[in-house]
């Protein structure tokens, strides 16, 4: 447990019984209702506990003298400990979910988060690849022996001459545990699922969770679509290429079965032992690969990046790209229109002669 999650969990131990109560039972409507992630809901629960403790230190003993008084003055201190507008438009957004809920359950007479506004939050341009630049990585398994990958503390670097030790050890945070099976050529397999979880990354755009998430079963070769399950438990197809169906066969029918293990269930993606594929190893492939490929560090969500923009150049709908990364909301598409403009605009002041 981190130092903020013992924090976290100090503070609400000394919340008041009632207060300690709610915030319980918001966490199980966020889990059993809305279906929230566990990241989602103890970032929420985080946010409140934080709340509700300030609220008792301004003296409200029970929940319904919670006001938006109280809810103002919590997002003031925030920004005089210097919480970011990203921070603080979040911590807003928690309140007034709260908020909402607590009225209709009966434990606020009114909804006092409705009137609560917050910072506009500053969207940085997400960073994207060229086109030449995400082939390069995408076939980077195909002409390399496998790079050793990063450690979180990127203590780990590349090493040719030592591909198979590095990659065991860039992988001990693999969900499952237990010998390693498959025959003697399970480490040629490496690559070919390198290959197959880069090509899926960018040829989709899903999340590297979604990714990982992936069974067998979710690929429709005939129609060459996967099924994902993203946020919220929301089910999309996602169709993928031609690429990513070559390197798909060639992971189903050489190298997953020498990675194979007890724990393998029905995963697509497997971990050096065998179980199913940790999106945090997930990441550390994908940078590692971009490392000895000699581009800009790249992350799993540059390439969903990646794909998104290049969709929107290529001509494709932005209703269609919505659906395809899917986004809840079209605001959260937009941006990518946004990347698209601002690279023509570098283009224009490059080559044009009165820039």
């Amino acid at each position: 447990m981190s130092r903020a999650d013992r924090g976290t969990r100090a503070m609400h131990q000394a919340l008041p019984p009632a207060l300690r109560d709610a915030v319980d039972d918001f966490a199980e409507h966020l889990s059993r209702v809305r279906n929230r992630s566990a990241h989602t809901v103890r970032a929420y629960v985080t946010d409140l506990v934080s709340l509700l403790d300030h609220a008792v230190r301004m003296g409200c003993v029970d929940l319904a003298e919670l006001d938006l008084s109280v809810l103002r003055s919590w997002l003031a201190r925030q920004r005089t400990t210097g919480a970011a507008r990203t921070s603080l438009a979040r911590r807003a957004a928690s309140a007034r979910a709260f908020s909402a809920w607590a009225h209709r359950a009966g434990l606020l007479p009114a909804d006092v988060g409705a009137a609560l506004a917050s910072p506009r939050a500053h969207r940085e341009l997400p960073s994207v690849l060229r086109a030449d630049q995400a082939a390069a990585l995408v076939e980077a398994p195909s002409r390399q022996a496998p790079p050793t990958n990063p450690s979180p503390t990127n203590q780990a670097r590349t090493d040719p001459k030592l591909p198979n030790q590095a990659r065991a050890d860039a992988e001990r945070t693999d969900a499952a545990t237990g010998p390693a099976s498959g025959p003697a050529d399970g480490a040629e397999a490496v690559p070919l699922r390198d290959r197959v979880l880069l090509e899926l990354l960018y040829a989709t755009g899903v999340r590297v969770s979604e990714a990982c998430g992936l069974d067998v079963g979710d690929v429709d070769h005939g129609r060459r679509v996967i099924r994902v399950f993203g946020k919220g438990g929301r089910e999309r197809s996602v169709p993928y290429g031609v690429p990513a169906q070559r390197a798909l066969d060639d992971w189903l029918r050489r190298g997953r079965p020498a990675m194979v293990g007890a724990r393998s269930g029905n995963a697509l993606l497997l971990g050096a032992r065998g179980g199913r594929l940790n999106p945090t190893t997930a990441r550390q492939i994908v940078g590692a690969y971009a490392e000895t490929a000699g581009l800009p560090r790249t992350s799993p969500h540059d390439l969903r990046h990646s794909a998104a923009t290049h969709l929107l150049e290529g001509g494709a709908d932005l209703r269609a790209v919505q659906e395809l990364l899917g986004h809840s909301s079209l605001a959260s598409t937009q941006i990518y229109t946004h990347v698209s403009v601002e690279r023509l605009r570098a283009a224009y002041r490059q080559a044009h002669p009165r820039a």
